[in-house]
């Protein structure tokens, strides 16, 4: 993550450098919600910039809160931490499933819709995997993809914009509000205001998109 990436993400004018800082966003956003994050990421994490190049921006202030976790809290306080919220046998604390908020169910529509789309994309789970394709972590590696990859016929706004719309819009907003308001959630309350404001930031931009 650098200080860059954490600047008012603009979709107006194509800009290069501003794609990839989205690109790195959703990638931190996979890596945190995969698992917790190992001493390389977690290290990168206490030593990071915490303001971002223009003051006041939208961003700076959630992401001086994690930081700030991230310095307060050891690394094996936020595994602990992860177990808690996402590992609990049976059912979770919280779910990191899109479709248990967009459904109400775990392996419903949703998932169905969303494994048909990413066939679309040429993309599939890998066997290796054992979450869902409906996984948060999974869902920001595809945007990740959407902005980052070499292939302008995939790689491009439209794509980011349906697949955001279709598959993270309508439920983001109350899984970070299950998340921080969560007893247990330290760390992960801190990403969850991160979270918030960094979707709010997609979702005005890829709307200008129809303006």
């Amino acid at each position: 993550m650098t200080r860059d990436s954490l600047s008012a993400v603009r979709f107006g004018d194509g800009d290069e450098h501003e794609e990839l800082a989205r690109a790195e966003v959703y990638g931190l956003l996979a890596h945190l919600f995969y698992a917790p994050p190992d001493d390389a990421l977690y290290s990168r994490l206490r030593v990071a910039v915490t303001q971002t190049p223009v003051q006041g921006a939208f961003l700076e202030r959630s992401w001086e809160e994690l930081v700030a976790a991230s310095r307060r809290l050891s690394a094996a306080t936020v595994a602990d931490e992860y177990a808690d919220l996402f590992l609990g046998v049976g059912k979770p604390e919280v779910f990191l499933y899109g479709s248990f908020y967009l459904a109400g169910t775990l392996n419903g529509k949703p998932l169905v819709a969303l494994r048909s789309d990413l066939k679309s994309l040429g993309l599939e789970r890998p066997v290796e995997v054992n979450e869902t394709e409906d996984h948060l972590a999974s869902l920001c590696e595809v945007m990740r993809y959407l902005i980052a990859a070499e292939d302008v016929g995939v790689s491009n706004l439209g794509a980011q914009q349906r697949f955001f719309n279709a598959h993270l819009r309508g439920w983001i907003e109350p899984f970070c509000e299950q998340l921080a308001a969560h007893p247990r959630a330290d760390f992960y309350g801190a990403v969850a205001g991160f979270v918030r404001d960094f979707f709010a930031i997609e979702a005005q931009g890829l709307d200008m998109l129809d303006a």
